[in-house]
């Protein structure tokens, strides 16, 4: 079956497999272990919400819907593309404003917002950006 095939190939994640078995063990069609929910959560160390929700998912989406994970429904568009963010790494790496030693996210955001780069953003994806950049600004 595509279960075992799934736990045998060696590729799926550590949390795909989990799934599997527990979807092999709770299977109560004519020759399968039919295992009790207790007996599944013992033996592969998960929760009986867990066992579940696995179940749950595989009745109402088949395989896929069980096993791999959810798509992330919401899209987001990114407030800084690579210009943007060009603009923020040369402005973090300049000289901070008159009177601070340093820059702070706050002071980087209203100033990319001053300069109209962005018309909006916040703190969290200046730090975001900086991040990925890996920038070590003082």
């Amino acid at each position: 079956s595509q279960l075992k095939e799934l736990i045998s190939c060696g590729e799926a994640s550590a949390r795909q497999i989990r799934r599997a078995y527990i979807l092999l063990k709770s299977d109560s069609s004519e020759g399968g272990p039919k295992w009790k929910y207790l007996a599944i959560c013992e033996a592969y160390d998960v929760s009986s919400l867990t066992v579940y929700n696995v179940r749950k998912k595989y009745d109402e989406g088949g395989l896929e819907r069980a096993i791999l994970r959810k798509k992330p429904e919401r899209v987001y568009e990114r407030r800084l593309d690579g210009e943007g963010e060009a603009h923020l790494i040369a402005l973090a790496c300049s000289k901070p404003p008159e009177g601070y030693e340093r820059w702070s996210l706050r002071l980087l955001k209203d100033r990319i917002i001053r300069l109209e780069i962005v018309e909006n953003i916040s703190h969290e994806t200046i730090r975001q950006t900086l991040k990925k950049t890996s920038s070590n600004l003082g």
